[in-house]
């Protein structure tokens, strides 16, 4: 773990390829071209990779919602369920989703911060797409996309941050600003319209058609560099000043995690982040971060469903409770 990874949760690069010939609208294409598509982008899959290809229609919603919550798919993608479906790889570092807002979304996902990677492990396959098929580009328009925010490359690249010391200071409205000035965006957890609940936060580019991949990735670095080194600064600061009440807070945040009767999702997600402000404070030691952070999705709604067989004696947050207890006990060790 670097010490960018202390306030980079994940980094994402995303694609947006579109078939020349087809209506870039999903829902207007016909049953033939739809079956065209999916059985062709399929056998592109299997035969480039290991790929678990899962049919939307064949899900049910509560499945749908467990890989949303994990940020696997979107809520476009549900939207179009009846068509949609998503391929993904064994740890789900890549995922490709079909029938979305484009024809194809590729996506590559990396732990912490590192951009260049996920760039790289999505190359291949993106190269593979675009001489697979007549891939809709442009000599002056580049890529052609759905949404004219995306002409160009089509690349999307973010990174998600935990920031809580920024959030405390007030200064996230003050971002917001920054990052529109350097075609930026920031967003909640959910991406688009979004609450940062928990303290987390995606940033990601929006537009820039002019600039290269290489550049995008670059635009989006060095901001995540200034949050960085403002996020580290304001931690050391806030603590120094209010050490006891803030040790109070994680140590009550904690307790809640492990003993509480009924914990909602909401509370659930701002409760696992002070305690993991706490554990980069030095007050406690979290002792697999990693395992930690999937504890925010393994307890919200559709994947605690999945995980757990609900008896009927017992509502959700009774349940999400005892589930949560369980393992933040595992995986937090007292440092008083």
């Amino acid at each position: 773990m670097t010490d960018f990874d202390k306030v980079a949760i994940s980094s994402r690069i995303r694609f947006a390829r579109n078939l020349s010939g087809f209506d870039f609208l999903v829902k207007k294409l016909s049953f033939e071209q739809i079956d065209y598509l999916t059985e062709s982008i399929s056998a592109l899959l299997n035969a480039s990779g290991d790929y678990t290809i899962m049919p939307l229609s064949s899900m049910p919603l509560s499945r749908c919602k467990s890989l949303l919550e994990r940020h696997v798919i979107s809520q476009e993608l549900i939207d179009n369920k009846d068509i949609s479906f998503v391929a993904t790889n064994e740890d789900e570092s890549l995922i490709f989703m079909i029938f979305e807002e484009d024809h194809i979304r590729e996506q590559s996902v990396c732990q912490g911060f590192n951009l260049q990677e996920a760039y790289s492990n999505l190359l291949p396959m993106d190269e593979k797409i675009c001489k697979s098929f007549s891939i809709a580009f442009d000599d002056e328009f580049g890529f052609l996309t759905a949404s004219p925010s995306n002409l160009g490359n089509g690349m999307r690249a973010s990174v998600m941050v935990f920031i809580p010391a920024i959030e405390r200071s007030g200064r996230i409205n003050e971002l917001i600003e920054q990052a529109s000035k350097f075609n930026l965006t920031f967003r909640g957890i959910y991406g688009e319209g979004s609450a940062g609940l928990g303290s987390i936060y995606q940033i990601s580019n929006q537009g820039m058609f002019a600039c290269s991949e290489e550049e995008i990735i670059d635009r989006v670095s060095d901001f995540f560099f200034n949050i960085f080194k403002e996020e580290t600064s304001l931690r050391a600061k806030i603590f120094a000043e209010n050490q006891d009440m803030i040790r109070d807070e994680v140590w009550r945040a904690l307790a809640i995690l492990e003993n509480s009767y009924l914990l909602t999702e909401k509370e659930m997600i701002r409760l696992l982040s002070v305690v993991r402000f706490g554990h980069e404070l030095g007050i406690l030691n979290i002792k697999d971060i990693n395992l930690f952070m999937k504890l925010y999705y393994h307890g919200a709604s559709a994947n605690l469903h999945e995980i757990r067989v609900f008896s009927q004696d017992k509502e959700e947050n009774k349940i999400r409770s005892e589930y949560i207890a369980k393992r933040v006990k595992n995986l937090v060790d007292a440092r008083r």
